[in-house]
């Protein structure tokens, strides 16, 4: 259920990005939506979550959603950036996914999720 990491680079300080490739035939765009599939919010937390505590945040758990916004739809054949940025302090993650559009990039979802052991 995961999409296809093409590259990974981990910055001191607690930051990630992640470029991800979005393969049409991944789990989540099936029947969501039959005219033009799309990937739901529910995925890109998922994903947030798996990437963040398996990287940034070992041992931790999700607890609650300080904000999130779900700006632009991430379609079938996409390639994406997923930031993410630990502040271990305050037990923060925020999030984005940037959609690439050539050598641009432009938001698609971002947000602020709190973490606890």
């Amino acid at each position: 259920m995961k999409p296809n990491e093409i590259q990974r680079q981990q910055a001191p300080g607690g930051e990630t990005e992640i470029v991800l490739h979005l393969d049409p035939a991944l789990f989540w765009f099936q029947g969501h939506f039959a005219v033009q599939p799309l990937l739901p919010g529910v995925a890109q937390l998922e994903w947030v979550m798996h990437y963040a505590t398996t990287l940034l945040a070992p041992g931790f758990r999700f607890h609650s959603i300080q904000n999130v916004k779900f700006q632009a739809p991430l379609l079938p054949d996409t390639t994406v950036t997923l930031t993410l940025k630990w502040l271990e302090a305050k037990q923060m993650l925020t999030f984005s996914f940037q959609r690439h559009e050539g050598d641009a990039r432009h938001t698609a979802s971002s947000g602020k999720i709190r973490l606890c052991q």
